[in-house]
């Protein structure tokens, strides 16, 4: 994040801990003002429990919430410029959708007129007109998440929670809602928190992933960041599937920028980009599916490439998935848009070409 943007919240080394157990072991982040950051991670990482503290429900054992430059670390939520969406949404199912938008407005002790046409303008927002008067148990699952949305931003919070707010939705509508989400939040330039245990939703949805693991924040990036360069093995494995493929440095060529990597299968010469890696270095080779190309086994294909073996294909229209083996390592493969392209059958021969730009994870220098 660029660091000439105006911060909008602060989180200053949070723990948590239930009893004996640890869930957050001193997290610090930054949010910019405007900005969609999204907690991601496994099950169990602490993710909501970190978004529940931002939003008062949860108190840390340690650390400080600092929203734009003020310590709201012991407010209450109904004192904080924070506004949740939850999982199950929470609607009052007695109430119509108008009464649910504006609850938080009467609360507020607004005028009848003014509530009414901050409710309109909402449900305009989120492409509710005409429901009004409907009552929430006649409304879809999607239309329901609309109602929580549009409740949430009624009083114009600094920051809003979206607490996995897609879950409950068919994977179609998902991704209706996901951009329907990220459109509105665009529109307002609402600074906004949105937890998923999915990573494909947080990489479409997000400015920034925040990835925890274990109460640790792993890495936070842009989702190009987080995919193409990240920082452990853990998120490599955590974000879409990964090939690994361990090797030593044999040594580094200055005039073509290139890493000579010796790996039991064979050598591989790759952009050197990684300026911490040395010669004697062991490093872990990260290498995604859709980057490795395949040649017919006879072809005179000869840098970057292993002998191997198709083991399984799959044919999908636009994607052909292979898993291919060359000793007793086996690699996936996909290759988009096959339809123009060389199919490959099971127990065919091939060459597996490795690309020049794979991302390289240091494990240990040898001395």
């Amino acid at each position: 994040m660029e660091t000439s943007k105006t911060i909008m919240l602060e989180l200053k080394e949070i723990y948590k801990s239930f009893g004996r157990v640890e869930v957050l072991k001193g997290i610090s982040a930054q949010i910019a003002k405007g900005e969609l950051l999204t907690f991601v991670g496994p099950s169990g990482c602490g993710k909501t429990t970190l978004l529940r503290i931002v939003g008062g429900f949860t108190s840390a054992t340690a650390g400080r919430v600092i929203l734009d430059g003020e310590d709201i670390s012991n407010l209450p939520p109904n004192m904080r410029n924070t506004k949740m969406v939850f999982q199950s949404y929470a609607l009052f199912p007695h109430l119509t959708v108008a009464k649910n938008v504006g609850f938080g407005l009467k609360l507020q002790k607004w005028s009848k007129k003014k509530i009414d046409a901050r409710v309109e303008e909402l449900l305009a927002l989120v492409h509710l007109e005409g429901l009004g008067n409907r009552t929430i148990d006649r409304l879809s699952g999607g239309q329901q998440q609309r109602v929580a949305l549009a409740r949430a931003l009624a009083l114009e919070p600094k920051v809003l929670l979206l607490d996995e707010p897609l879950s409950n939705l068919d994977a179609n509508l998902r991704m209706v809602m996901r951009e329907e989400i990220r459109n509105i939040q665009e529109r307002l330039q609402v600074t906004t928190i949105f937890v998923t245990h999915d990573q494909y939703e947080a990489m479409s949805i997000s400015d920034r992933l925040l990835v925890l693991h274990e109460g640790v924040i792993q890495q936070i990036g842009s989702p190009i960041d987080i995919y193409e360069r990240p920082a452990n093995e853990f998120i490599a494995g955590f974000v879409g599937y990964v090939n690994f493929l361990e090797g030593r440095v044999d040594n580094t060529q200055a005039d073509t920028h290139s890493l000579v990597i010796a790996t039991e299968f064979g050598r591989l010469e790759l952009d050197h980009t990684h300026p911490d890696i040395r010669p004697g270095d062991q490093v872990l080779m990260v290498i995604r599916p859709e980057t490795v190309s395949l040649a017919p086994g006879d072809s005179s294909e000869a840098t970057n490439t292993f002998q191997g073996i198709v083991q399984s294909q799959m044919y999908a229209g636009s994607l052909a998935k292979y898993t291919v083996k060359f000793g007793h390592k086996e690699m996936v493969i996909d290759h988009y848009n096959p339809m123009g392209s060389r199919k490959y059958g099971k127990k065919e021969k091939v060459k597996v070409i490795i690309p020049r730009n794979v991302h390289i994870l240091k494990r240990q220098a040898t001395t």
